[in-house]
């Protein structure tokens, strides 16, 4: 009678233990789904790569995108499910590059489908009437005395610059003689047409096809935009940037691992949780 007893109370222990251990994997399994309709349906997690869009958003930014907002993503329509609206002029979006579709960019919606759009310098205009935009210069690039200071590692072709001698600088160089060159036109200083490289409402209007939409970076001088590869499909948009969950310095030469190990030494708290707007 004993031994029975012994053997009823060893199995009765077993139960329970089994039933937490399965409830503990169906929590995990639950989490783990949950988690990938989000990332698949709800939310996406961007890297920055550039400063196109200083002084809104900076290269090493990790922006978290939200994919409903516009209605539906990938497709897969969201009407009635979800809360949305349509894309708006001054939007910032996020998209798949029309020309590379493995790579996302970031940029601002500047012109609707429909619309004709014309760049003239720094000026943009949209259906021949000026649009009007605020133009804001970063506070660390001025210095005490009031004037802008733009240092670059690797400058932008077409932004004007001042050029200084540095003593010691000293090169020589061999000259040889070449055919002249032809004048070199360029309005407002800031850009030239090269031939077989098409530019899309710069100095004349450009109608953009309905679907599409005209993005542009908040940094103008040092963007590749609409401007140079057209206007984004409605079906490349994978959403609007939320806020900044994440920001460091980058350094593109930098291994993985040094990118890691200079995470804390590098990293701009004060953008954490900042919104993009």
């Amino acid at each position: 009678m004993e031994t029975k007893n012994s053997s009823q109370t060893s199995t009765a222990s077993e139960k329970p233990k089994r039933s937490e251990l399965r409830e503990f994997i169906e929590m995990i399994i639950t989490t783990l789904i949950m988690a990938l309709f989000g990332i698949t349906f709800v939310v996406r997690s961007v890297n920055v790569p550039t400063g196109s869009m200083n002084n809104t958003i900076y290269s090493g930014d990790f922006l978290l995108v939200n994919k409903f907002i516009f209605g539906y993503e990938g497709g897969i329509p969201l009407d009635g499910f979800t809360p949305h609206r349509p894309i708006r002029r001054g939007d910032i979006i996020v998209f798949k590059f029309p020309q590379s579709e493995d790579q996302n960019y970031v940029k601002r919606v500047i012109g609707l489908p429909g619309e004709t759009i014309e760049i003239r310098g720094q000026r943009v205009y949209i259906n021949g009437q000026e649009l009007p935009e605020t133009r804001v210069i970063a506070e660390s690039d001025l210095e005490d005395s009031g004037r802008l200071n733009i240092l670059e590692e690797h400058p932008t072709a077409g932004a004007q610059w001042k050029v200084y001698y540095r003593p010691g600088s000293d090169f020589e160089y061999e000259t040889q003689d070449a055919e002249p060159l032809p004048e070199l036109l360029l309005p407002s200083g800031r850009y030239r047409d090269y031939k077989n490289e098409p530019h899309y409402g710069i100095g004349r209007p450009f109608k953009i096809p309905e679907g599409c939409y005209f993005a542009m970076g908040d940094n103008r001088d040092n963007s590749l935009d609409s401007r140079y590869w057209g206007p984004v499909p409605r079906d490349y948009v994978i959403g609007r940037p939320l806020f900044v969950y994440a920001s460091f310095d980058p350094n593109p030469q930098a291994s993985l691992g040094e990118r890691l190990g200079s995470f804390f030494s590098k990293g701009r708290w004060k953008r954490l949780g900042s919104l993009v707007k």
